[in-house]
């Protein structure tokens, strides 16, 4: 099998079914539209690419009879009585901080390259997640 390429939306849409079987395929699979150039990729492969291009960088640290958990370079951190709550408060804080790049941080300076893990959060359910920020990732 090939890779698969339209040169327009039209032509996309047409063969919308070509597209997106060749992109669960895993095939190269790519629309143009105007001068943009976009790839059409399967979630779960792209989730599974993500992980492996970005490791979890959290550390943990028990302080104070509680437990504080954050990533340098990236303005999220989360607070909990036990680890477990931590890693729970961290993984609402990292959806939390992936809302707020969607809406207005995407093209900040200091957030742009944050793209990986924002698209990395948005495609991993809790549990994912949570396995990720352990580095048991799957």
């Amino acid at each position: 099998m090939t890779a698969v390429h339209y040169e327009s939306y039209t032509e996309a849409r047409a063969h919308l079914k070509d597209l997106l079987d060749a992109a669960g395929q895993g095939r190269v699979a790519t629309v143009r539209r105007d001068t943009e150039y976009a790839a059409v990729v399967d979630a779960g492969r792209l989730r599974h690419a993500l992980t492996l291009l970005c490791p979890s960088t959290a550390e943990v640290v028990a302080e104070d009879g509680g437990w504080s958990m954050f990533f340098p370079g990236l303005p999220v951190a989360a607070d909990g009585s036990t680890f477990d709550e931590a890693v729970d408060e961290m993984v609402v804080a990292l959806r939390e901080y992936a809302d707020d790049w969607q809406d207005r941080l995407l093209n900040a300076p200091n957030h742009r390259d944050n793209w990986g893990v924002v698209q990395l959060i948005g495609l991993s359910d809790d549990t994912q997640l949570r396995d990720w920020l352990l580095g048991s990732a799957k």
